[in-house]
């Protein structure tokens, strides 16, 4: 009983908004529509329950003192702060987001620096990857290294100064090969969703019950 009502309320709803998508009238209209805020209340308590998730994982490990347990206070401290100067600054301001609220100010000042840091040293393991993967060990390699040349001299003024050439030819390898792989790779990922998407509605795939 557990496994089976949880199948067919996916089986029912899968099924109305795929009718609602291709019918979009009365009553399949108003009922996607209806779904959409019912599955935003769900997002709501699924939220809170990741939170909870979160905050019982991190306790625990504090607890025991594993590895990592700093980091786990680091986290705990963080989530507690957001939380309260959001809190103070929708009981100040009607709104979190008010540019003089104090969620602003840490935002602005603890969010926002440490999104750069970590996208700057992303560029580090990027640069490391583009390495190891541009190394010409065989012709598809060597292939892969000139266009990426021929593309980073093309987007910097140094290689229009250089020649013409570069500006156009990346020009070309970004709207001929590159799209067409790029709209192969969304047409498989499209039919991989659909596909997962009806093994889901059917009941075929029953990973989410465990």
């Amino acid at each position: 009983m557990k496994r089976t009502v949880p199948l067919v309320i996916t089986f029912l709803t899968g099924f109305f908004l795929v009718v609602a998508f291709f019918i979009p009238h009365d009553p399949f209209g108003e009922l996607e529509q209806r779904l959409l805020v019912w599955f935003a209340i769900v997002l709501g308590f699924t939220m809170l329950l990741g939170v909870d998730n979160l905050i019982r994982t991190h306790a625990r490990r504090i607890a025991r003192t594993n590895t990592g347990w700093g980091h786990s206070i680091a986290l705990l401290m963080g989530l507690l702060v957001t939380v309260v100067v959001g809190v103070i600054g929708f009981a100040r301001f009607g709104s979190p987001f008010h540019m003089q609220s104090p969620f602003m100010f840490v935002y602005t000042y603890v969010i926002v620096p440490l999104q750069g840091t970590m996208f700057a040293l992303l560029a580090f393991f990027i640069a490391s990857a583009s390495y190891r993967a541009f190394r010409a060990r065989n012709t598809v390699a060597t292939l892969l290294l000139i266009s990426a040349i021929i593309v980073m001299l093309g987007r910097i003024p140094i290689g229009a100064a250089i020649s013409d050439f570069f500006p156009a030819a990346q020009e070309w390898i970004m709207n001929v090969p590159q799209l067409a792989a790029k709209r192969g790779i969304q047409i498989g990922a499209a039919l991989g969703a659909v596909s997962m998407s009806l093994r889901i509605i059917l009941g075929i795939e029953r990973s989410y019950l465990s």
